[in-house]
């Protein structure tokens, strides 16, 4: 009678088992792919902050034309010597001047205006990779999650499958006389609980995908990568190596901050010096009817503002943009070295969740089944052994994901500045 039910659950196991398969490899064979790198892009198109930061581009070169261009002439007409006395009533000695004043910048002020508006490019193309790094961080943590999902409710349909087995061995040893209908009733109860844990992470899984269509502008009608979930690192040894925050993305903006401070500064240095105002005229003199030329020059006189405060302000903004910079530099390297430390304790725990402990944890539960039907074990000791399975799966999948976030986190604090820019 022993080796009957043993023989029977064994079937029903490994029908069910490769039932589950089969269903899995169709259905990875048939549907395509859509890959982490292909929802990064889908994003980038569809995100806010990547509208935001090209229209801040478009902006910002629309600025660096403005600032090339030269003043506008000023057209100029004066009438003199009109509603007087005498012989200057009327119009009879009228002198009309009609002529153009050309603005003569001096002191560098365009180039000034062009470095100013480069350098404020420049910082528009890196906030546009910032977005851009932002954007795969934040796709990444939606995709780990999704896949992350997918695996938890695999693995309660999985222990569903096992407490529908378990109820359907403890029926027949009731049925047998060789348990107490005790047995039975605990075998229903943990297929109810597996069936609302099921239940639970078929809603998570759903969320989950629609939170990453969401974020990718567009309904996911294909399967995801579910295997990026397991790709660790090769375990060799890599030596402590003392973060820096040179060539990252995030001091590369600090930089060009700076860079635009500079330039606000020479800007400032270069409006001190004043403009001149030239430019020839007519003058036509109704008393003679006769024609002359003139020619006229004016500066203004810095006497209220000749620009000290100007330079002053742009010096302490320097300042001011300097020690941020220090600031900036100082918090990348610490969030470096917390985001290495984070990853590699997260993958040691992955190493270990997928490892021995997963391994030690399908051995107990096997050794439990088995010793369940030949009846050397009890059921709590069965159900202890599946219980314990179950929450080691979601502790491994819990770890991988937890690998997965925390590089993706260390990839966008080390995020290489882009090469190229427009100095």
């Amino acid at each position: 009678m022993k080796k009957l039910l043993a023989a029977m659950f064994a079937a029903a196991s490994c029908a069910s088992v490769a039932q589950a398969q089969q269903e899995r490899l169709s259905a990875d064979t048939s549907a395509p792919i859509l890959t982490l790198e292909q929802a990064v892009a889908a994003a980038g198109g569809a995100a806010p902050s990547a509208d935001a930061a090209n229209a801040g581009i478009k902006a910002a070169q629309a600025n660096r034309t403005v600032a090339g261009l030269r003043p506008n002439p000023v057209a100029q007409a004066q009438v003199e010597n009109v509603a007087g006395t005498g012989p200057y009533s009327g119009l009879r000695s009228a002198e009309t001047t009609m002529g153009v004043a050309l603005p003569i910048e001096l002191g560098g002020k365009r180039s000034a205006r062009v470095a100013v508006a480069n350098a404020q490019l420049s910082r528009a193309e890196l906030e546009a990779a910032v977005a851009a790094a932002d954007v795969r961080l934040q796709v990444t943590s939606l995709y780990v999650e999704a896949i992350s999902a997918e695996r938890r409710l695999a693995t309660a349909r999985d222990q569903l499958r096992i407490a529908d087995d378990a109820l359907r061995a403890a029926r027949v040893r009731v049925q047998a006389g060789r348990a107490s209908p005790l047995e039975e009733q605990r075998a229903d109860v943990a297929r109810i609980n597996a069936a609302a844990r099921l239940e639970r992470a078929a809603r998570l899984a759903e969320v989950a995908r629609l939170s990453l269509a969401r974020r990718l502008g567009r309904p996911i009608d294909s399967g995801l990568d579910v295997a990026l979930l397991d790709r660790l690192p090769a375990a060799t040894y890599r030596p402590t190596v003392l973060p820096s925050a040179f060539g990252t993305l995030t001091l590369a903006a600090a930089d060009a901050d700076l860079a635009v401070a500079d330039a606000g500064i020479r800007l400032a240095r270069a409006n001190r010096v004043p403009d001149l105002n030239v430019g020839p005229a007519l003058r036509r003199l109704e008393a003679t009817k006769d024609t002359a030329a003139v020619f006229t020059v004016s500066i203004p006189i810095p006497l209220f503002n000749n620009g000290k405060a100007a330079v002053a302000q742009a010096s302490a903004e320097r300042s001011r943009v300097e020690a941020s910079r220090r600031m900036t530099a100082l918090d990348v390297e610490q969030a470096i070295a917390e985001a290495q430390a984070e990853a590699a304790n997260a993958e040691t725990t992955a190493r270990a969740a997928v490892g021995p402990a997963l391994a030690a944890a399908q051995e107990a539960a096997r050794i439990a089944r088995i010793g369940y039907r030949e009846g050397k074990f009890g059921q709590l000791d069965l159900l202890d052994a599946e219980r314990t399975l179950a929450d080691t799966r979601v502790a491994a999948i819990d770890a991988l994901a937890n690998y997965q976030n925390a590089r993706a986190r260390l990839e966008r604090l080390t995020a290489p500045a882009p090469q190229g820019r427009n100095q």
